[in-house]
């Protein structure tokens, strides 16, 4: 698909690989709306990338049909949708003060999986109704899932789980869409300096671009926006999830618990 005139919508895009992802989208020609929940942040981030900024709750039905309805009002329903919204949770699923509270799980949930399948099911009914372009393609879905959906990670339980439910659905949709003209796949990132990155203690940090056989460095969030352009011209990529991790094999310790 060329993305010049065609509308994104981009989750997360306030900043890290979002906003670099709506930032390349809306530099190759596309309309870009920027999804996010933190409002002063994405109208910055909009303003600077030259998109519309959208204030919405992915985890919240109304509050993303709302933002969904803004988007066809003002730029044209979507043919593309770019998954970035996410949330960590760096903890022990049994530490000092005992189990991790089920809301802490429920919450990532919420967010990470339940978010990206509330936008799926309203872009895809959209693109549904859409003229076919060239081979019948109606649109493109890229989601974001990690190495930890494969590898596992310790001490990030929700996040893991959410990350392989993420896989799996983009295998399964890409299945389930394949007839309408419309692919799904994912991006398995690590490595990329992100606001999610940098909470983690420098030692942390270096400790993972040491795991990484080359090159031995974090890699800026704009090779993820790279490889969205990549994909989305690209049509017979479909029903997978492509790594983007450096080479980086094995899941690496975010943290370690404290106290006995």
């Amino acid at each position: 698909m060329k993305i010049a005139g065609q509308t994104a919508i981009v989750t997360g895009a306030a900043s890290g690989m979002g906003e670099a992802t709506a930032a390349a989208l809306a530099a190759g020609g596309a309309k870009v709306a920027l999804f996010d929940v933190k409002a002063d942040v994405v109208r910055a981030t909009a303003k600077r990338v030259g998109g519309l900024d959208v204030v919405c709750d992915v985890s919240d039905a109304a509050s993303t049909e709302a933002a969904f309805a803004a988007v066809r009002q003002q730029l044209g329903p979507a043919r593309i949708l770019v998954n970035c919204a996410g949330i960590p949770d760096f903890a022990p699923v049994v530490g000092p003060d005992g189990p991790l509270p089920l809301e802490r799980f429920n919450r990532v949930i919420a967010v990470n999986l339940s978010g990206t399948f509330n936008t799926i099911r309203l872009a895809a009914a959209e693109m549904m109704g859409l003229a076919p372009l060239d081979e019948g393609e109606r649109g493109v879905i890229i989601n974001t899932t990690s190495i930890a959906a494969t590898e596992g990670s310790e001490f990030t339980a929700a996040y893991t789980a959410s990350k392989g439910a993420i896989h799996s659905l983009t295998i399964a949709l890409a299945r389930e869409f394949g007839d309408a003209g419309i692919r799904v796949l994912a991006i398995a990132p690590a490595g990329i300096r992100t606001p999610m990155m940098t909470m983690l203690p420098p030692q942390a940090q270096q400790a993972i671009e040491g795991t990484m056989p080359f090159p031995k460095r974090l890699a800026d969030p704009k090779v993820f926006a790279k490889l969205v352009l990549h994909i989305c011209d690209n049509t017979f990529l479909n029903g997978t999830a492509i790594r983007l991790d450096g080479g980086a094999r094995g899941a690496y310790k975010v943290l370690k618990p404290t106290g006995d």
